[in-house]
C-alpha cells in the first residue's frame, strides 16, 4: 500500500504543477488552450489529491504514524513540490 501511496503522491504532485502551468502561462498566452486544458487536469488533480488524502489517513492507522507526522505529509499536498519533498523526507524507507 505504501507504494501505491507513493505512485499517487508523485502523479498528485505532478498533476498540481501541471494546473499551476496551465493557470501561469497558458492563460495569458493561450487562453484558448488553457481553457480546454482547465478542466481535464483539474479533474485529475481533485480526485488524485482526494485519493491522497484517503490514503494518508488510512496509512496513518495501517503504519501507526503520529500526528505529527500525518499532518506533515497532509500539509506537503498543499504546497508546490511538497508531495516530493514528502516522499523524499518522511514516506520512503
Amino acid at each position: 500500500m505504501l507504494r501505491f501511496f507513493r505512485l499517487i503522491a508523485a502523479l498528485e504532485g505532478i498533476s498540481y504543477l501541471a494546473l499551476f502551468y496551465n493557470m501561469l502561462y497558458n492563460k495569458s498566452n493561450n487562453f484558448e488552450l488553457y481553457q480546454k486544458l482547465l478542466y481535464p487536469i483539474g479533474m485529475a488533480h481533485g480526485i488524485l489529491f482526494v485519493l491522497y488524502v484517503v490514503l494518508a489517513i488510512y496509512l496513518k492507522f495501517e503504519y501507526n504514524w503520529s500526528v505529527k507526522k500525518t499532518f506533515l505529509v497532509l500539509l506537503a499536498s498543499l504546497l508546490p513540490f511538497g508531495t516530493f519533498y514528502s516522499d523524499y523526507k518522511w514516506i520512503k524507507s
